[in-house]
């Protein structure tokens, strides 16, 4: 992580280091824009923490459980209830969480996972502040970057794929944030815009 988001997240690390402390488990939210960093803000938060990190891209439809007009519906491609059910439920009340990580591009899920409760559980993910997922976080983080910022960050990271996202996942990415708003109800706004990520 680069020593310009490393002192931009240094708030959001100090702000989570209190959250451990409270005798009950707590949630800290990761939501943004594609390519603005949320990954790499909750694995550095992972290294420095005692906490789970459990992704969104995790919790994504199987596609035969999809609506039909699922594009024109802003998340409606989340499974949010699994994710509730399976994940945040059982570590915000103390007890271990067992779930399938789904992987989109082959439709199917992997093996079975265990995650020990934690002092603090971080979700991180396009869609993690989303209404539907009706959960209570005790701190909301937002990651953005200007759209030429993020074109050039997916171009790399993504390669001959970027034509989907800037198809595809972008605007579908932006009519959720269109929709909801979620940067509005966050404690932290990080602007990644020029900062290696």
């Amino acid at each position: 992580m680069s020593a310009a988001l490393f002192a931009a997240a240094a708030p959001v690390l100090a702000a989570a280091r209190a959250l451990q402390q409270d005798p009950a488990p707590a949630l800290l939210v990761i939501d943004g824009r594609c390519g603005s960093g949320k990954s790499t803000l909750a694995a550095w938060l992972g290294q420095e923490l005692d906490c789970q990190v459990v992704h969104m891209d995790d919790f994504y439809l199987p596609f035969a459980r999809r609506r039909p007009d699922w594009m024109n519906h802003p998340g409606a491609n989340m499974d949010f209830a699994r994710l509730r059910e399976e994940v945040l439920d059982p570590l915000l009340s103390g007890h271990t969480a067992r779930y399938r990580a789904y992987v989109c591009p082959r439709d199917t899920f992997k093996d079975a996972v265990l995650l020990p409760p934690r002092p603090l559980t971080i979700l991180e993910g396009s869609y993690s502040l989303h209404p539907d997922l009706a959960v209570q976080a005790a701190c909301r983080v937002f990651v953005t970057c200007s759209p030429a910022c993020q074109r050039e960050r997916l171009q790399s990271r993504e390669g001959d794929h970027f034509a989907a996202f800037e198809a595809r996942w972008i605007p579908l990415e932006e009519g959720y944030l269109s929709a909801c708003h979620p940067e509005t109800s966050c404690d932290f706004v990080l602007d990644t815009t020029g900062m290696s990520v």
